[in-house]
């Protein structure tokens, strides 16, 4: 288990939590690539019982899944940075987003999912031209 530390862009929300590495996801369905306003969304989940917020309260988005299940997806309401997600009601576990943690550099991807969904591109990234800086 590796001990992970979260927050907002702007710094309102500030949480920690343990995680897993090795159950780090890439998800490639078309409603990650909406709220994420990208290809796809890494995530990583969290035990509710691992879980503390540590400052502020994220805003909360209940979306309905083609499949009918909700999913609670936690933001910050200044930045709009996606938190985590988590089922309606007491939370078991969240889906914490790897972008807003601390250690993202430790949390490689262990695997896919929804990949009839993935964009064409979105498994070609590595072959784009690439700068340091912009």
């Amino acid at each position: 288990m590796l001990k992970v530390h979260g927050r907002c862009h702007c710094g309102a929300i500030r949480f920690e939590a343990e995680v897993d590495p090795a159950r780090v996801t890439i998800c490639h369905c078309t409603d990650c690539q909406v709220l994420t306003g990208t290809g796809w969304r890494a995530s990583v989940p969290a035990e509710a019982s691992a879980f503390v917020l540590q400052a502020g309260v994220p805003r909360e988005y209940v979306k309905t899944a083609d499949s009918g299940r909700k999913r609670v997806h936690g933001f910050c309401g200044t930045c709009g940075t996606p938190i985590y997600s988590t089922t309606p009601g007491i939370p078991e576990r969240y889906g914490l987003r790897v972008g807003c943690l601390d250690e993202r550099a430790e949390l490689a991807p262990q695997r896919q999912i929804w990949c009839r969904s993935a964009l064409p591109w979105s498994q070609r990234v590595d072959t784009l031209p690439a700068s340091s800086r912009e």
